[in-house]
């Protein structure tokens, strides 16, 4: 029996798919088609799962949620290896990864009651006689679909949150990188055993996702595209289920007149080149002033010289994990260049490898600066003032990250604070990722809802109002027993209490 059936007993399925290593193309794993009626058997299973690991508190949610980081960690090496050959990055980024999702896992557990918790809130005036109180309940069990790019710590940053909060989940990983998300389910199962169907895995293409959206969850939490996400929220608006959406970006850092160039340019070619570019928080274009351009362009042809894609360990990164992405990044290319582009690194692709590449003097209107790339390119723009290079970063339809450099603390968070984006970095990139505490999210076409810290907590909750009688007035205003003149006596108060602001 195959590791995808003994994780589901509905996986018999006759049809199968193979994932394969985007390097050489070697098959790492055969995993059943799920249909919908398989989908919605594991979500049935999860309902009932739900309910016990809600039963459980959140002290007992807490105790297995570290049982499963632990072994997450024990393990780390080994998962680290597997997706190295199902994603192709390096095996020190997968660590690095895996990290990340470790620590979200901590965080999660360990302040679900703080933020959740049943409180007591103020009554206010017209309620003064009751006690008022507020809970964020869980929603029973929530459907997420993740991403092939960050195979563990994107999905983990729904999961999670998720799994603390008091849920169940029906995880369906990429297609591109099913035995990572097997290998997760399979880490629950071995680690907390009393609980194993609180997370399962379904696996295959778009109608297996579809098939998610439609088998009756609380919530849907999904990472991928502008395009797919649309889809996706069609496919739950059919009952009503609601959606997060984590979609894509077109991120963009600016460079004031002050920053540390060259520390500007390290973190700019780290934001673009990871994970060969398939970082949807990664920045993909860059605005300098131009006092410090021609330095900053400098810097970055210096960074990106001994970079290299490959599969091997002296490789920087690793080769377009979606074949098709290859040719996304080649159509940009080509029509940035066609427009007057020059190419300062690159510019070439070459199957599933492609190499870091610059481009200069993209014009604003091509593809390499309005659509998401999604492979290790970098647009670097000259500008007059920090202002333009707002203005320019601003003019987007995406709007998920961004980064600032500058020496002035004030300058560069009142640029951080104007940048139409959910998240910002100063003087670094990406590093919100890496704070539990912070949100994840963007707006625009970069998706709505967050993950991670307490929004992302109360994402997979529904709040939860009581009030409790403590004793009863005189005077009961919402009965049709009261005095006719009790209403007019309640304006007066307003009008002592409230009339004399103006």
């Amino acid at each position: 029996m195959s590791l995808a059936e003994q994780l589901d007993p509905a996986a018999d399925a006759t049809e199968t798919f193979e994932s394969t290593d985007p390097a050489t193309g070697a098959v790492v794993g055969v995993f059943p088609v799920h249909d919908a009626a398989a989908v919605r058997e594991a979500v049935e299973r999860g309902r009932g799962a739900a309910q016990r690991w809600a039963a459980l508190g959140f002290d007992g949610r807490r105790q297995r949620l570290a049982a499963f980081r632990g072994h997450l960690a024990r393990e780390l090496h080994g998962l680290a290896d597997l997706v190295h050959r199902e994603n192709g990055k390096p095996h020190a980024d997968a660590v690095l990864e895996i990290t990340l999702a470790i620590d979200h896992l901590a965080w999660a557990g360990a302040h679900a009651r703080r933020a959740l918790g049943p409180r007591r809130v103020r009554a206010g005036v017209l309620a003064a006689n009751h006690a008022a109180y507020l809970e964020y309940q869980p929603l029973g069990v929530v459907g997420v679909i993740g991403p092939w790019n960050y195979p563990v710590f994107t999905p983990m940053g729904s999961i999670a949150y998720a799994l603390a909060a008091g849920n169940a989940v029906v995880f369906k990983p990429s297609e591109y990188t099913p035995a990572v998300g097997t290998w997760l389910a399979a880490a629950w199962r071995t680690a907390v055993p009393d609980a194993a169907d609180v997370l399962q895995v379904v696996t295959g293409f778009g109608g297996t996702g579809a098939a998610l959206c439609r088998a009756g969850v609380g919530k849907l939490a999904f990472t991928g595209s502008a395009p797919t996400g649309r889809k996706v929220m069609a496919a739950c608006a059919e009952t009503l289920t609601p959606v997060l959406m984590e979609l894509g970006g077109k991120d963009a850092m600016i460079v004031d007149d002050d920053a540390d160039v060259a520390a500007a340019a390290d973190a700019a070619v780290w934001g673009a080149m990871s994970n060969a570019g398939q970082t949807c928080i990664g920045i993909e274009r860059v605005y300098v002033t131009a006092p410090v351009y021609d330095r900053f362009v400098a810097e970055v042809g210096e960074r990106v010289r001994d970079l290299r894609p490959g599969s091997d360990d002296g490789a920087a990164y690793g080769p377009m994990t979606m074949p098709s992405q290859a040719d996304v990044v080649r159509r940009h290319l080509d029509d940035a260049t066609s427009a007057g582009a020059r190419t300062l690194t690159g510019g070439t692709v070459q199957g599933v490898f492609v190499p870091p590449t610059v481009l200069l003097d993209v014009p604003e209107e091509s593809a390499a600066v309005r659509e998401e790339t999604f492979g290790p390119t970098l647009t670097i723009t000259r500008v007059a003032d920090a202002e333009e290079a707002l203005e320019r970063t601003n003019a987007t339809s995406y709007g998920l990250a961004g980064a600032v450099f500058s020496r002035s603390r004030a300058r560069a968070m009142d640029l951080a604070r104007r940048m139409r984006s959910g998240m910002t970095s100063v003087n670094s990139v990406l590093t919100f990722a890496g704070v539990p505490s912070l949100p994840f999210g963007g707006v625009g076409e970069s998706g709505f809802g967050r993950i991670h810290g307490e929004d992302g907590l109360k994402e997979f909750t529904r709040a939860k109002a009581i009030t409790r009688q403590r004793f009863p007035l005189p005077v009961d205003l919402m009965s049709f027993s009261r005095p006719p003149a009790a209403a007019d006596a309640l304006a007066r108060v307003m009008r002592l209490v409230h009339g004399r602001h103006r």
